[in-house]
């Protein structure tokens, strides 16, 4: 038996819409132990608690069979533990940390015949797109580019000190849902709005610059059009950054919030939350940081 841990993430972080991603020191355990015959799923959330899920929408299982299919290889006799950290559909990447798992396991249990590259490319055609995909393998800040079939990204260490604080409300988007919100075309203030500032965070990430980085977390592409979807967002925004947040942004699709921080992470993350309460949205906080190491799979 061998188990894969796998981080969140958080997508686009602003205004590098598709592009941009973190992992994130929240991890979802995905186990995988060969049995005599059959395809056997449990499913856990944080607390324990069995998860009823079909088999044809569990991401696990689809990457799995895919890459079985793929190798022509008999896909049968496996036993699959999925211990969830973090909800599905919030915007930290679920669905990105079951897709790695499963190509990842699928991989080793046929004594891994493809290589990283190749499995990131399925992962990513699977996913759709790599913002989340790519983070959740190789850990850090990835900037992610489709050019056309080829996946090209670069990776950068973060500072781990940096804390990250989520709030995580009750309810849930589906990214394609939210997708539908999306104008058909954007303005060429609006391009050159979000590709000064995609540069400028890249930049801050890199060295740590701060004081920047609040402007460099700005977005016209997706987030005011998103914000019609959850209730109190700007105010969440805004509320935040007087409570001490150097960054704050819809993380992915949403509608979890992500905001950067060095001190009174506690404090961000109970505004956050107080005005979500305000517009009678129950939610929560979780303090975090950058995760630089992606993956981890250990022998049990």
């Amino acid at each position: 038996m061998f188990s894969i841990r796998v981080p969140a993430t958080s997508a686009n972080l602003g205004p590098g819409f598709d592009s941009l991603g973190i992992a994130l020191k929240l991890y979802n355990s995905f186990y995988f132990k060969r049995i005599n015959q059959g395809i056997r799923i449990e499913l856990e959330d944080e607390k324990g608690n069995k998860i009823q899920l079909p088999l044809e929408e569990n991401l696990v299982f689809k990457a799995m069979k895919r890459l079985f299919s793929l190798l022509q290889e008999p896909f049968d006799g496996i036993e699959i533990v999925e211990k969830i950290a973090f909800p599905f559909a919030c915007g930290l990447g679920s669905s990105a940390t079951a897709i790695v798992a499963g190509f990842v396991g699928a991989n080793k249990l046929l004594g891994s015949p493809l290589s990283e590259k190749a499995i990131l490319k399925l992962a990513t055609k699977m996913e759709g797109h790599p913002d989340n995909i790519i983070p959740a393998y190789k850990g850090g800040f990835t900037i992610n580019v489709m050019d056309g079939e080829e996946l090209i990204f670069k990776k950068l260490t973060l500072n781990e000190e940096l804390k990250i604080v989520l709030v995580v409300p009750e309810f849930r988007l589906a990214t394609k849902k939210v997708r539908q919100v999306l104008p058909g075309k954007v303005s060429y203030q609006d391009a050159v709005f979000n590709l000064s500032r995609t540069a400028l965070l890249t930049a801050c990430l890199y060295d740590n610059d701060w004081e920047k980085f609040s402007t460099a977390m700005e977005d016209r592409l997706h987030q005011d059009y998103r914000a019609a979807l959850i209730p109190g967002f700007k105010d969440i925004i805004k509320g935040a950054y007087k409570a001490g947040a150097l960054g704050v942004a819809l993380s992915g699709a949403g509608p979890a919030i992500i905001a950067f921080c060095q001190d009174k992470a506690a404090k961000i993350g109970q505004v956050m939350v107080d005005v979500f309460s305000e517009h009678n949205i129950d939610s929560r906080y979780i303090i975090t940081a950058p995760d630089n190491k992606g993956i981890m799979i250990t022998e049990e």
